[in-house]
């Protein structure tokens, strides 16, 4: 029993459990977690600025600046990789916040990439996304753009493989359906490949060290009922007019989708979606179709949080959106840009009880 006026003594045992306490909380706070974690980042409008320099400049072309509605680009925070260490609290918020996603740290960031070549991988993909969403966007408003096409490889599994080469030049392709189709604007090879059933023996007509020839195999399945050569495939465009799209720091190619409806309203007297905000999120590819991306979930929450009332996901996302929805957003399900384009018309016009969800 305690005597007031005696010196207190602590207990070695309550000691030891004190010291291991704290070193167990300095341990969780300084410690990095084997996790990475994925939380909404900010959106960025396609129609209007972005730090302070317009996100697309069209030089060469009329323009229709569009200040009544919005096209939110959406992007994703991520955390845990090389100089972006996450410790065990965070990891644990995150598995309890329903905004976020918490996955093994090699998920995305693999242990023999480094920083530096996931930067510049992000900004090549980038890139690419804005170009081809540019070509896209001008096919949807019926501008061509003359392309040439040659051949940077050829798919082992390919009925080309050994009879077409880097550097052929593709000139035209014949079908039994179509007949021959001279290569002038890209949706000419895109379109008559999509309209072709896999397996269909098809005529490729190029040209190699300054002659014309002719090659004939099956094509392969493109897994949407259409064709594909199984040829990797340079295209080089002749564009009519520049686009410039200026978007630092954020990489990948899953804006591709919102770019290319970005350029399209830009280069369109009618905006595209009214007063309406539209976000949305798709990669985006020279025949048209929408591909499916990561981070969906946060996307949508950041939409939601920016003030977005639609939103529209690639199809093969949607395993991922159902049962993760932020509350009054409306979640809308696009295959194509031409899908794309189709939504945010029925939005503008106030028609959307028809609209594909997930």
């Amino acid at each position: 029993m305690h005597v007031d006026g005696e010196p207190r003594h602590t207990s070695p045992v309550a000691f030891v459990a004190a010291f291991v306490f704290v070193a167990g909380v300095l341990w969780m706070l300084f410690t990095p977690a084997p996790y990475a974690v994925q939380s909404p980042g900010p959106t960025i409008d396609s129609l209007g600025d972005y730090r302070d320099i317009t996100l697309i400049d069209v030089n060469g072309a009329p323009t229709y600046p569009d200040d009544e509605g919005e096209l939110l680009i959406t992007t994703v925070v991520a955390a845990g990789g090389p100089g972006y260490p996450v410790n065990v609290p965070q990891a644990i918020e995150a598995w309890a916040s329903p905004k976020a996603t918490v996955v093994p740290k090699e998920a995305l960031y693999p242990p023999d990439v480094s920083r530096e070549e996931m930067d510049a991988t992000a900004q090549q993909q980038m890139s690419r996304s804005q170009h081809d969403a540019t070509i896209m966007a001008l096919d949807q408003l019926g501008i061509d753009v003359p392309v040439q096409v040659s051949v940077a490889g050829v798919d082992l599994e390919s009925g080309a493989y050994g009879l077409l080469e880097e550097g052929d030049r593709i000139e035209a392709v014949a079908t039994p359906q179509d007949g021959r189709i001279a290569i002038e604007i890209y949706p000419d090879l895109a379109s008559t490949l999509a309209n072709t059933p896999p397996g269909t023996t098809v005529s490729v007509y190029f040209e190699r060290d300054g002659e014309t020839r002719e090659v004939s195999f099956d094509t392969l399945d493109d897994g949407y009922g259409g064709s594909m050569l199984g040829i990797f495939l340079d295209p080089e465009f002749d564009m009519p007019f520049d686009v410039d799209i200026e978007l630092e720091k954020v990489g990948g190619p899953s804006a591709g989708t919102m770019f290319a409806l970005g350029i399209m309203d830009l280069l369109t007297p009618e905006p595209l979606v009214g007063d309406h905000v539209v976000a949305g999120t798709g990669t985006i590819n020279l025949n048209g179709r929408i591909g499916p991306i990561g981070g969906i979930k946060q996307k949508m929450f950041g939409a939601h949080r920016d003030g977005a009332e639609f939103f529209l996901a690639p199809a093969e996302n949607c395993s991922e959106v159902r049962g993760n929805v932020p509350r009054g957003l409306h979640v809308v399900r696009v295959d194509t840009l031409d899908d794309a384009v189709e939504a945010v018309g029925h939005i503008r016009d106030g028609s959307v009880s028809s609209l594909p969800e997930c």
